[in-house]
């Protein structure tokens, strides 16, 4: 038994629907095993992988209607993978990451509920370069700024892994740590633009708006 309740949702992005497998709620919890721990995920961020959140939902709707002719694209923190997926029915070339131990199997189960091909996956942290990984034309995320240490860990994290040309897109719901993100990316030479995004009501938050972070360099 796995030790957690799921359930499935249909969300629509773009002009398409996926079916997306999800936990029931942010109060479920199992690390029979403690590989979550030995992740360093603690039991009361262990859900957060697995629920939809109003920025995640954002980012898939911008992503359904972005330029992706020619791009290598890398999804971070992909938890269910909704953008991942959007970008793999319009036919992108994907990578998704997450640290969380069942990122990968809740990924591979969704793509197969939408009838997609499995999604190349690796287990990436922040915390280093990851040789397997290689680099990319476009990096996307959603709210992945929400600890004092995230901008230093995801600015040297694209550092490692984007191309001299790249850019870089997060749908941030507003949290504290943008400018510092902000400020160590100008230092890589990327010039930042923000527009105010929608962000749906999900998981028990009501909708609000956010921004949607550009950052863009022509040359390394």
């Amino acid at each position: 038994m796995p030790g957690y309740e799921v359930e499935i949702v249909t969300l629509h992005v773009g002009d398409s629907d996926f079916r997306i497998r999800a936990l029931l709620n942010k109060q479920q919890f199992s690390d029979p095993e403690g590989a979550a721990e030995r992740a360093g995920v603690s039991p009361a961020s262990w859900p957060l992988f697995g629920v939809v959140w109003p920025a995640g939902l954002a980012l898939a709707e911008a992503i359904s209607r972005f330029p992706i002719a020619g791009k290598n694209i890398l999804e971070l923190g992909c938890g269910l993978g909704l953008a991942s997926l959007v970008l793999a029915r319009r036919g992108a070339t994907i990578t998704a990451c997450d640290h969380h131990p069942l990122a990968e199997e809740f990924l591979r189960q969704n793509a197969e509920l939408n009838g997609l091909a499995p999604i190349k996956f690796l287990n990436a942290a922040w915390l280093g370069p990851n040789p397997q990984l290689g680099r990319f034309d476009l990096i996307i995320g959603s709210d992945l700024l929400y600890e004092p240490d995230h901008a230093v860990l995801l600015a040297s994290f694209i550092a490692h892994h984007a191309n001299p040309a790249a850019q870089v897109l997060i749908a941030d719901p507003g949290r504290g740590y943008v400018s510092a993100f902000s400020s160590l990316l100008a230092a890589q030479g990327y010039v930042r633009t923000a527009q105010p995004m929608p962000m749906p009501a999900s998981v028990g938050m009501p909708a609000s708006r956010g921004r949607l972070f550009s950052f863009v360099r022509s040359q390394g």
